[in-house]
This record gives structure tokens, C-alpha cells and sequence, in this order.
């Protein structure tokens, strides 16, 4: 249910204490027998909050001494790339493993501006240092320290191998394992110097991320065109760590660009309140981009295209002037019928990716286009082989959340990307002369116009233990909402890899159920092409169907 303040400013009482986040980041010891309070890593990383015990320094300790066990395991021997957002757990967090990664001897690269460190400047990183060596004792990865678009009070480790991307389910389970073994062992076998030493050690050093990812953005995006069309351009960081450097991309490539909020600050007291009537910075939420929308909707802001960033800049967020802001699903269409009908060096037989829970517009846009459609599990690793080969050009989420490679078809970042997504809506418009919300309506006409929402339903841990195990055979139905069952999927088509729950479609519909990593909540996620009314309908069977099979 969406709160009545959502979308309206933050007041005091919503902001954190930043004094008690820290605090407790030092005094509260996890407890290891605690399953709430045990390394865990999800899609992104492990996430948690000092006030809760799940995101403590001795997690962190614990974590990056489980990394740099399996960068000797794995045989890596390059620099480790090191960054943080602007959460306030993030910068103690980056000290705590830097005293790590120095006593362990691990050559450490952080930010040479002592900065933020957005996650696709990191990736870009990674693959900027690696092009060319292919031996592992060469090759560099990274940690970006964030929990994306989380509230303020918590804190996100994220490791990123030398491919780049976000680490695959086996080296996070294994780095996991053995950091829960620390924790339970009291930190036993950790090596770890105090700050000032660790800084001073001849293995740590620093990198210019900012000036790597903004001087070649445009082997990746036509930044002559947006400066030559003259496309007014509004940035919103959203107090995330992309805040220098859009100022930088708009002084560098000549733009017409205005950072529309500059501010840092770890309260996110400027933020308006998301649905739930928290702080987040969630660049695909109306609620949280409400000042932003307002202000372009108002006149206020003369903007052809605005855009906003989490606070790690991986998700992108697009407003323009005749629609607002873009549905994630949306643009996601739009990206992938300008991009392939625009990059004509990408290779031919290059699919179209997209998770199994984003819009079947996707799938009929690929059709159109003669591209073979490569349909993966929810998590970006999914699309990391095809962006670093060239068998998969582009890859995107329902979450806002994409990347795509270079011009010539080499991989630009092997992460979300969302500054790249955002100056990809300004060339939109700079070649075609609208936007990308009309361009969509564009699509909407030749393909249909799907109604797509999600829904939570709850669900206990056992029920969700069984969804995550369903097969096909489970689901006896033959019908959904009125029209036969095409499919039932419990892996993706794409690479076979499980989905952790069902996906059932039909000619016109199709729902995929998933339980909540964190909540005792099942998500469905569904779109019908017939309208608003038919999909009311397939969510309401779609509930039916799954307590049915998972008791």
C-alpha cells in the first residue's frame, strides 16, 4: 500500500541519526548463530544495517579477508580496485578494508580524488586494466562498497571479478562460507594493520576512476551528435555517487548539461519519500523522483531530457517533458530497438537479454528486429559472457538496470550502467528528434500496449524454500485468465539456469512468481497485453495458483 506521504518532502523525523549508524558500525558484534545477522550475499552483494547487526566491522573484516582468500584460491594476482558511495557506512567500511587488503599484501587502488566511486566506473576500471591479460596473476577486481538505492542508515559490499561484473552464486557462496567461518572463529587467522599503516603501505595506491570512465564514453555513446543537436540535459545524482561526474561529462564533451542537485549528504534529507514512505534512492520510483518530475512537469526545469542515478549510478532513471518519467520497461524497449537498429559494427548474430521478468515488449521489439531473444535468470551476472564476447551486446533488468558495449561491439562495463542508459535517452533524442516516451508510443501502436505490475504476496520461509524448488510437473492448471498456457518455466530459456520460482505465459499474458530474499513475501510480476482488467486477472490466478502448489 503506498503511503499518503509518498512523494512529498522528508521531514526531520525521517532522517537518520548518522552518529548512531556509525556508532553501532564499531560497537555491535554480530552475532555468528544469528541467521539475520550472517554474511549473506544476494544479487548485489551482501547488504545489511549497523543498527541491526548485519552490516558491522567485523562483517566487513570477515568479507574481505574471505576475498583475498579467494583471490589466492582463484590465482589473481593484479590490483584490487577499491570504491565507495556516499552512504555513511560506506567510508568507514572502505578503511576497514583497506587495513585488510594491506596487511594481506593485496596492491589496492582507490579513488585518486578521495571521492565516490560509482559501480559501472569500477567495472570500467577492471576491464580497462585487464584488456590484454589473460594470465590471473595479472588480472585486477574490485570491491565497490554500497548498497545501491538502500535507505541511508544501510551499508552494501559488492565484489566484482576480473570479468568484471557481479560475481557469480558460486564465488559468492564460497566467499560467504568462509567469512561466516571467520565470524564464528572470532576473526581467527585475520590479518588486519591499523588505518594510517594500511594507508601508507607501498601496495596501496590510487586511480583515476572518473577520468578513465568520462574521457571514453564516447566509444560507447554519440556524444557529438547530443553536443551538435544541442539536447538540454538535467542530471539528478540524487546525492549518489555520480555526483562529479556529470558536471565532468557535461565540461568535458562540450554538453548542455546541469547537475540539477550537488548536494551530499548522508541523511538524504532533500529526498522526497518513496512509496512506503522511506528515503530511497530509487531513480525508477515516481515517489522518489517526484522533485525532479514536478519540476519538469512544472516548466521549471527546461530540460529536453532529465535523468536520475542511485546512489551507485547502476540504475538509470528517464523524465521527459511530454511523459514524465519513463516505466523502466519502457525504456528498456526503446533502448534496444534504437541500439540495434544504430550500431550497425555490432555483431549481426548478437542476441537481445533481458530478464525473465521484464516486459514482452522486449520479445516482440527483438522479433522485429530478426534478433534471437536471450531470456536469463533475475541478477545482471547473467549477461556478463555475452558483454564481454560480443555474443550479448546488451543486457537489461526490469529495475532499471542495463549495460550495452562499445561502437565497435568491445565491452564498455560488464555492470548495470545507468549514467550510460541516461545519455543514451539525450541521443534519442539528438537522432531522432523526439522522445523517448514518444518513441515508445511508437511501439505501443505497431506491437500493443502491455499493463505490467508486481504484486507481493506472503509467504512463509517453508513456502518459499518450495517455490524456489518447483518444477514444471507442480502446475497441473491448463488455462491462465482466460487463454491457454503456452509455457510453465521454472529455468530460463535464455541458458537453462534455474529461476528460483515459475514463470507461466500464455499468447497475450504471462506472470513469474519469486520468493523475497529478505521478506516473508512471495513477488509476482505480471503484464497483459489485453489490458488493465485482464491483468488484474492473471494476478489474482497467479496468486491462486502458486499457494496452491506451495501450500
Amino acid at each position: 500500500m503506498v503511503g499518503t506521504r509518498a512523494g512529498q518532502p522528508a521531514e526531520t523525523q525521517d532522517l537518520i541519526d548518522v552518529d548512531a549508524v556509525l556508532g553501532a558500525y564499531f560497537d555491535v558484534l554480530p552475532d555468528a548463530e544469528n541467521p539475520d545477522q550472517r554474511v549473506a550475499f544476494g544479487t548485489s552483494g551482501h547488504r545489511g544495517s549497523s543498527l541491526k547487526g548485519s552490516f558491522n566491522e567485523h562483517h566487513i573484516v570477515a568479507i574481505t579477508q574471505a576475498i583475498v582468500d579467494y583471490r589466492t584460491d582463484a590465482g589473481i594476482g593484479g590490483p584490487l580496485f577499491l570504491g565507495k558511495d556516499t552512504h555513511a557506512l560506506s567510508g568507514p567500511a572502505q578503511d576497514t578494508a583497506l587495513e585488510v587488503l594491506a596487511a594481506n599484501g593485496v596492491e589496492v587502488r582507490t579513488d585518486a580524488r578521495e571521492r565516490f566511486t560509482p559501480t559501472p566506473a569500477l567495472s570500467h576500471a577492471i576491464l580497462t586494466h585487464n584488456r590484454g591479460r589473460a594470465n590471473p596473476a595479472h588480472q585486477a577486481d574490485g570491491v565497490v562498497i554500497t548498497p545501491s538505492h538502500n535507505p541511508p542508515a544501510d551499508g552494501g559490499f559488492k565484489y566484482n571479478p576480473p570479468h568484471g561484473g557481479p560475481a557469480d552464486s558460486d564465488a559468492t557462496g564460497w566467499i560467504a562460507d568462509r567469512a561466516n567461518g571467520y565470524l564464528a572463529n572470532g576473526l581467527a587467522g585475520v590479518r588486519r594493520l591499523p588505518l594510517a599503516e594500511a594507508k601508507a603501505a607501498h601496495t596501496s595506491g590510487t586511480y583515476d576512476y572518473m577520468a578513465n570512465y568520462v574521457d571514453t564514453l564516447g566509444s560507447a555513446i554519440d556524444l557529438d551528435l547530443i553536443r551538435t543537436e544541442g539536447v538540454r540535459i538535467g542530471a539528478d545524482p540524487m546525492g549518489g555517487a555520480s555526483v562529479d561526474y556529470w558536471g565532468a561529462i557535461g565540461e568535458r564533451h562540450g554538453l548542455n548539461l546541469t547537475v540539477v542537485n550537488e548536494e551530499v549528504d548522508p541523511r538524504w534529507a532533500f529526498m522526497s519519500l518513496d512509496w512506503d514512505e522511506k528515503i530511497r534512492m530509487d531513480c525508477s520510483s515516481p515517489y522518489a523522483m517526484a522533485s525532479l518530475i514536478n519540476a519538469v512537469a512544472a516548466g521549471d526545469a527546461a530540460f529536453d531530457i532529465a535523468t536520475g542515478n542511485d546512489a551507485d549510478a547502476d540504475r538509470h532513471g528517464i523524465v521527459t517533458p511530454d511523459a514524465g518519467l519513463m516505466n523502466p520497461n519502457h525504456f528498456l524497449a526503446v533502448a534496444i530497438d534504437y541500439l540495434y537498429r544504430n550500431r550497425p559494427d555490432w555483431p549481426q548474430s548478437a542476441g537481445v537479454g533481458k530478464t525473465l521478468v521484464s516486459s514482452s515488449m522486449i520479445d516482440r521489439v527483438a522479433a522485429s528486429l530478426g534478433r534471437e531473444l536471450v531470456e536469463v535468470p533475475v541478477g545482471f551476472k547473467w549477461f556478463v559472457p555475452g558483454l564481454l564476447d560480443g555474443t550479448g551486446v546488451f543486457g537489461g533488468e526490469e529495475s532499471a538496470g542495463a549495460s550495452f558495449v562499445r561502437f565497435d561491439g568491445s565491452p564498455w562495463s560488464t555492470d548495470k550502467d545507468g549514467i550510460l542508459l541516461c545519455l543514451l535517452a539525450s541521443e534519442v533524442q539528438a537522432a531522432t528528434g523526439s522522445s523517448p516516451s514518444d518513441h515508445y508510443r511508437g511501439l505501443s501502436a505497431e506491437f500493443g500496449a502491455p499493463s505490467y505490475a508486481r504484486i507481493d504476496a506472503p509467504a512463509t520461509r517453508a513456502q518459499k524454500d518450495a517455490l524456489k524448488k518447483l518444477s514444471a510437473a507442480d502446475v497441473t492448471a491448463s488455462t491462465l485468465a482466460g487463454e491457454e498456457i503456452t509455457a510453465k518455466l521454472t529455468e530460463a530459456p535464455g541458458n537453462g539456469a534455474a529461476i528460483g520460482g515459475l514463470k507461466v505465459t500464455t499468447e497475450n499474458a504471462w506472470f513469474a512468481a519469486r520468493p523475497s530474499g529478505t521478506e516473508d513475501v512471495y513477488k509476482i510480476y505480471a503484464e497483459s497485453f489485453a489490458g488493465d482488467e485482464h491483468l488484474g486477472r492473471v494476478q489474482q490466478e497467479a496468486k491462486a495458483l502458486v499457494d496452491s502448489v506451495i501450500g
